[in-house]
């Protein structure tokens, strides 16, 4: 069968081939046919000169002016031109290519495609593509051109020729959805939208071939998570847990009182947890509302009935805050109860005396990280898990309690704003609370959108704040052809800034290539307010609580989506202190200038998803993906809203008919941990 079939199969892939393939995921012929492109390379009509804008792909078309110079030295050569138009003339420039000096020397007009980069003698047009004479790109104009997710030495070349060769060596496959469904949803068939998705025609076909593969996509999920709440519909209640007049009084003696969102979600989740069936509870709430004391409590309650209880955090750094604080907050009100920490880079003695605590139920409360559902660890009698929505709870890590004794209840926190009604089909799974107000001394974070222009600006309000004792983050612009580059691109970024900003002031980096113990490590020192600036990619929207961070500044923020964006608010404006963010974009069009807009308007993150779904339409989506939520092949929940409604409409009737094809349509298969 082709689908299981060694990619090492294919010409032209050797044993160094797939190994960097399989460093992307791909091991077969069907993941290599499922490996979507990323994005795609649109060439599109060619501006004017004077239409060019910075750090943006773009063709322009002209007469050459005046000679082609070739500068620099035999390492590094640099071959320059001068195209003009009507409208202006545009600086070109190539390294190591100086033979195009004879290929030019017969002037005339070029149409060139590149990226245009602000240098100091102003926009440069960088080593770009070459059409000469300008009707060859005629061929190529409207196009579609895949781009991959690539690695360190795999090229986009090599996958999209693999990608193709598999294609062509694939049989058809028969389609797992029914053709009245495809007719009723005017979906494309499975062999057409696959070869569409991965070399489209044209936008309409990309279009077509997409919608289809994100509706079974999402079709799957949400068939999985149907499933899962049938199952646990089924599960009774092994541990009542009744609220102890000890929690009442805790709560009483706390320094603030919960807003009145937070204790009706309280009074839910203990309705829950003291009733027959075993709880499954969502608690959707904004940046900073309060989802961790409710957390907090539930687990508290849970221990003072005797029974344990874990919260999962997605990092080590997180965890081991979550930890000290809770234990801070319990030796503060002289709670008498034992909080364990369990994480993965502990060592083996300081794990064997952890799972002790824990086997022998000494340890109540467990705070930690995958490491709880690993293994090595046996509970005496869990009762409670709270994780958080990077680590759904799911199907399989039920499963593996109950193989120990136990089926626990479990409360998943989300920060991420979700309209309720794509909420209530994502997590069709979980009842849903949402916390809807701020604690009362939060001070709203002070918003600005500015151009390009701005930034040295930007950079001397840091430096001020840093004087002031504060903390920074900048988001480094995002860079798409692979990680690797992307890594190269926030050290290069970081090390810019410190000559900026000067010796005083200490700025690290964070990227996604960083080992686990790199990255917990530079949090810490962030934390402790050694790094005072801290340069990273999107990795810091799930981080470490730092209260005394006041600045979030955010380079290209038109390429993200505004939930992604607000998240990324939410990193600073978590102490006393006023806090700010800047966000930095290159564009000049109206639309992007409207959408970011929204952000200037607004702190509430349920108010931004729902308008940026409002605002938002299909032509997005070769530019922005909005969200990583859950973490789908290609859906993208926000862009994606009216996909998710259908597939739902879709499941529903399914799970009423008498049809048999259901039982062929695989488990979701996402890349995230959203039913594992």
């Amino acid at each position: 069968m082709i689908d299981k079939t060694s990619i090492r199969e294919l010409k032209g892939i050797g044993d160094k081939t797939q190994k960097l393939f399989e460093k992307v995921g791909v091991s077969t012929v069907g993941d290599l046919i499922r490996y979507y492109p990323r994005g795609y390379d649109v060439y599109e009509d060619p501006v004017p000169i004077s239409e060019v804008e910075e750090d943006r792909t773009q063709t322009i078309s002209g007469a050459i002016y005046g000679r082609v110079q070739v500068s620099g030295n035999a390492k590094m050569q640099v071959t320059t031109l001068y195209v003009k138009d009507l409208t202006g003339t545009l600086k070109v420039i190539w390294f190591r290519m100086p033979f195009l000096r004879s290929t030019f020397a017969r002037g005339g007009a070029v149409t060139l495609r590149g990226r245009i980069v602000r240098r100091r003698d102003g926009l440069v047009l960088e080593h770009p593509e070459i059409f000469y004479p300008c009707e060859k790109y005629g061929d190529r104009l409207n196009t579609l051109q895949p781009l991959y997710g690539l690695t360190s030495g795999l090229t986009n070349n090599a996958v999209a020729k693999a990608v193709r060769q598999a294609l062509d060596g694939m049989n058809l496959a028969a389609d797992l959805l029914p053709k009245e469904l495809r007719l009723r949803y005017g979906l494309a068939e499975y062999n057409y939208a696959v070869r569409g998705i991965h070399f489209p025609e044209d936008k309409e076909v990309f279009y077509h071939a997409r919608d289809r593969l994100v509706f079974e996509e999402f079709l799957a999920f949400i068939l999985s998570i149907r499933r899962l709440k049938d199952k646990n519909e089924k599960l009774a209640n092994e541990y009542v847990i009744e609220e102890k007049p000890e929690t009442e009084a805790f709560l009483q003696g706390l320094p603030f009182r919960l807003t009145d969102a937070q204790q009706k979600v309280w009074k839910e989740i203990g309705k829950d947890m003291a009733g027959e069936t075993v709880m499954s509870r969502l608690v959707q709430g904004d940046v900073g509302s309060g989802k961790t004391i409710v957390a907090v409590l539930a687990l508290l309650n849970t221990a003072l009935n005797g029974y344990q209880g874990a919260m999962m955090a997605p990092t080590e750094v997180l965890a081991r805050q979550h930890y000290e604080s809770i234990t801070r907050l319990f030796d503060t009100y002289g709670i008498k109860v034992k909080v364990e920490l369990l994480t993965g880079s502990m060592t083996a003695k300081e794990k064997r005396r952890a799972y002790d605590r824990i086997e022998c139920g000494y340890a109540r409360i467990i705070i930690g990280t995958h490491a709880l559902i690993q293994g090595g660890v046996n509970y005496d009698c869990l009762a409670l898990v709270v994780t958080d929505e990077q680590h759904r709870f799911g199907v399989k890590q039920r499963e593996a309690f109950a193989k120990k004794g136990s089926v626990p209840h479990v409360l998943v926190m989300s920060a991420t704003p979700i309209p309720r009604t794509l909420a209530i089909i994502l997590y069709g799974d979980l009842d849903i609370s949402v916390i809807d107000e701020l604690p009362a001394n939060r001070l709203p974070i002070k918003n600005c959108v500015v151009d390009t222009g701005y930034r040295k600006t930007a950079y001397s309000f840091m430096k001020k704040q840093v004087a002031e004792g504060r903390q920074c983050y900048v988001i480094c612009p995002m860079v798409e052809e692979s990680e690797t580059m992307e890594a190269e691109n926030v050290v290069d970024y970081a090390s810019m800034l410190q000559d900026e900003l000067g010796g005083e002031i200490e700025v690290s980096y964070l990227h996604g290539k960083m080992r686990q113990t790199q990255k917990d490590d530079i949090m810490d020192r962030f934390g402790r307010n050694e790094i005072q600036v801290l340069v990273s990619t999107t990795v810091i929207e799930v981080g470490i609580d730092v209260p005394n961070a006041t600045v979030m500044m955010v380079e290209n923020s038109e390429r993200f989506g505004l939930a992604q964006l607000h998240q990324l608010r939410g990193r600073v404006g978590r102490g006393k202190h006023q806090s700010y963010c800047i966000f930095m974009s290159s564009s000049k069009s109206k639309d992007t200038k409207k959408r970011l807009g929204i952000l200037n308007k607004t702190n509430d993150g349920f108010k931004i998803a729902s308008e940026d779904l409002r605002l938002r339409g299909p032509g997005d989506l070769f530019g922005i993906r909005q969200s990583g939520l859950m973490d789908f092949r290609l859906g993208d929940v926000y862009q994606d809203a009216k996909l998710l409604q259908m597939a739902n409409e879709a499941a529903d009737e399914l799970l009423n008919s008498e049809n048999d094809w259901m039982k062929n349509l695989p488990d979701y298969e996402g890349t995230s941990s959203v039913i594992i």
